[in-house]
């Protein structure tokens, strides 16, 4: 009998390093450019972000600073194809800023550069924010709009009483409560841990990493059942980066938008994974870090600490969330019954999911009158 022999097994490739400048993406908007100041940013522990103030005309509106969600940005409120929020809010009477927290796909940071958790967001990149918008607007009142990550993390700055004196807080999709579904918390437990391994991201363009490559598989299970060819789309709305979950009700995007959502949405980095496990475990916004002294400030957790938020508070959620499902709604009731004496209330958006509580077409119409409503009553 002859044996073959067996090859001596090659060491695995080093995961793929993207090499991105640290630059913002320019931001898109069809706002006057010299209404749209960059102003310089970088967080205490040395990250570069990005900061954006749209003058509105008086120097004496108050102040509105935008909180995106994680691999989204700021892009996420100045659609130039649609009526967006930063349009509805100088229509107001308002100044919007709007951050480029560290999981901002205008930042390198998902794909690239250090590693951090939601506990940096919390310490370092909406603190750091608020007073660098403080320093700008002096007494005038200063709200917050934040959505799903950014709302998650400002709940961890709002409890650790690092971002005191706000006039009130907007927060769409999830705050206190993190509540997901149970095949996606399953999907991302196990995925991570299967995956972690051979990639370090979930890209959104299946035109950057073409057909033959180590993602083809996840494009291709996301793409089953799907009613759109868009591998974009599929990997969004009917997976959510492979979990499972559903991102935004199709119909309710633009044929301009939802042609943009490689832009709009950023490769989703799985080591943020094990951050995002245990709050969803604990059913709580919980600290990561439990033993650097650096993050001491931050409450263990911070329904725990629901007790130190000292404004009003919205909570919004579209009806048909598929990612943090009556997350808000569970806030709400958990709130009214653990601390009665905040001003927290909750309105949920017909017939929207979670993304296109801002990316909608109609979105000016059916949601964002909610928002003014709520400012206007504590401005």
């Amino acid at each position: 009998m002859i044996f073959k022999a067996t090859p001596a097994r090659t060491a695995r490739p080093a995961l793929r390093k993207v090499r991105t400048g640290a630059a913002l993406r320019p931001l898109r908007h069809r706002l006057d450019p010299a209404r749209v100041e960059d102003v310089p940013f970088r967080a205490s522990d040395g990250v570069r972000l990005g900061l954006t103030r749209v003058d509105g005309g008086t120097p004496d509106r108050p102040a509105v600073l935008l909180l995106h969600g994680h691999t989204a940005s700021a892009d996420m409120f100045t659609l130039p194809e649609t009526r967006n929020l930063v349009d509805v809010l100088l229509d107001d009477g308002y100044e919007p800023w709007l951050l480029d927290w560290r999981g901002s796909c205008r930042l390198p940071y998902n794909e690239s550069g250090g590693r951090y958790t939601y506990d940096d967001v919390a310490l370092y990149d909406i603190p750091e924010a608020v007073a660098r918008v403080r320093e700008r607007i002096g007494d005038r009142p200063l709200f917050v709009v934040a959505h799903c990550i950014g709302a998650l993390s400002l709940s961890l700055s709002m409890t650790a009483g690092l971002v005191p004196g706000l006039a009130g807080v907007v927060t769409q999709g999830v705050f206190l409560t993190p509540k997901l579904a149970g095949r996606t918390s399953l999907r991302m437990s196990v995925a991570g841990e299967l995956l972690k391994t051979r990639i370090d991201h979930i890209p959104v363009d299946f035109r950057k990493v073409g057909l033959w490559s180590k993602y083809t598989a996840l494009f291709a299970l996301a793409s089953r059942g799907a009613g759109c060819p868009d591998p974009t789309c599929q990997i969004l709305h009917n997976s959510a980066w492979g979990s499972g979950a559903s991102l935004f009700r199709h119909e309710n995007l633009a044929e301009a938008t939802h042609d943009r959502l490689a832009e709009l949405l950023g490769p989703a980095p799985l080591w943020i994974l094990p951050h995002l496990r245990r709050i969803e475990l604990a059913r709580s916004v919980v600290r990561w870090h439990d033993t650097d002294h650096r993050y001491r400030a931050l409450p263990p957790n911070a329904l725990d600490a629901a007790g130190r938020i000292d404004t009003p508070v919205l909570l919004l959620s579209g009806s048909d969330n598929g990612l943090w499902l009556d997350s808000q709604k569970l806030c709400h009731d958990v709130l009214a019954r653990r601390q009665p004496q905040l001003d927290v209330s909750y309105t949920e958006i017909p017939g929207y999911g979670h993304l296109d509580t801002f990316l909608g077409r109609g979105a000016a119409l059916d949601v964002f009158g909610h928002i003014l409503e709520f400012l206007g009553a504590h401005r």
